[in-house]
């Protein structure tokens, strides 16, 4: 495997710094939310903007502006892109609602108790608002490589 070919890779370098920027800017888009820091957020799942739609859209949107939007590789990252964006705010938005109930029904029915359960993670999926932000920094940062590095 060449890895000077890889790191030449425009399109992938797009989409990785795309996400890398959604996973930082999520921790003082929170603070201003929370008014405490949640480092955690730098490796987790959820929150704004959605670093899996930064991902994707980066990475697609650079394959369309160095090799076309007519190429074959354009066409399915835009499918994989749109499934990627509608998993993250639809099927994992609903299970992060669902593990916020059952949390309840845990801390209700074993209020007092000796057993301890571990809570299921809440923050899963996206809300449509996250996702466009995810999607407009991936589409912001790969046209803002590409006009740097054409």
């Amino acid at each position: 495997m060449n890895l000077g070919a890889l790191f030449q890779n425009k399109a992938l370098i797009a989409g990785l710094i795309a996400w890398l920027l959604a996973q930082i800017i999520k921790l003082p888009l929170d603070y201003l939310r929370t008014r405490r820091w949640n480092w955690a957020l730098m490796i987790t799942t959820g929150g704004m903007p959605s670093s899996h739609s930064s991902l994707m859209t980066g990475t697609v949107f650079g394959i369309g502006l160095y090799h076309g939007f007519d190429h074959p590789a354009f066409a399915l990252g835009v499918a994989i892109t749109m499934i990627v964006t509608y998993d993250a705010a639809g099927v994992r938005r609903q299970a992060g609602i669902h593990a916020q109930r059952i949390n309840v029904l845990f801390d209700e029915l074993l209020h007092g108790h000796p057993i301890s359960e571990k809570d299921l993670r809440e923050v899963l999926g996206h809300t449509p608002l996250e996702v466009v932000g995810g999607i407009l920094l991936g589409l912001i940062v790969a046209t803002a490589q590409w006009l740097i590095w054409k």
